[in-house]
């Protein structure tokens, strides 16, 4: 299936975080959340010192595939992902985050970056996403699957993937902790380039 563009108001605002910094967030005027957890995760209690915001959450893994306990993403979490940004009326601030802020919701908001921008070039995408969140990892099995929907004629996988070689250069010590936790793909992916 391929999206339509569509008009999408400007967000003056994005944030990347993991649970750990939502309470910092609270008095930043939040106006939309993108909660991206693992199955059987409660909401978190941070959003309780929250103003009214408009708040999604998705479950599923960080993961590249389905294993034993491992729910992955899926292509109807990202068709989930795309209509959370077609709904952003009014948005002002918006916070993504999963469970560390590095490769679910880095993923997520680059697919919204990529459905609100569809005419931007998806190096030029990433490295926006990479300035609001300088460690990140996007999970490519998302990347994969927008890039499917939004049928992108620049898909935004290959440049993740250019990112990703750009972090192990700069942290070679995670490619050992990543293949740990199935991401050996994405390492082997990065290395390739």
């Amino acid at each position: 299936m391929t999206l339509t563009p569509t008009e999408t108001p400007a967000v003056t605002l994005h944030t990347v975080c993991g649970l750990e910094e939502l309470a910092g967030h609270g008095t930043r005027g939040v106006s939309h959340v993108l909660s991206l957890l693992d199955p059987g995760t409660p909401e978190p209690a941070a959003f309780s010192a929250y103003d009214a915001h408009h708040r999604t959450t998705l479950h599923f893994h960080d993961c590249l595939e389905a294993g034993p306990g491992l729910v992955p993403p899926e292509p109807a979490d990202i068709d989930r992902i795309l209509a959370f940004g077609r709904d952003l009326d009014g948005a002002a601030h918006l916070l993504v985050h999963c469970h560390y802020g590095l490769s679910r919701s880095t993923a997520a908001l680059l697919i919204l970056f990529a459905a609100a921008d569809p005419g931007v070039s998806a190096e030029a995408l990433v490295a926006r996403l990479h300035a609001l969140r300088e460690p990140a990892w996007p999970n490519t099995r998302m990347t994969g699957f927008a890039d499917a929907l939004l049928g992108r004629t620049d898909p935004l996988t290959p440049a993740v993937r250019r990112l990703h070689a750009r972090q192990l250069e700069a942290r070679p010590h995670i490619a050992a902790m990543l293949r740990e936790h199935g991401r050996g793909p994405e390492v082997d992916a990065a290395l390739a380039l």
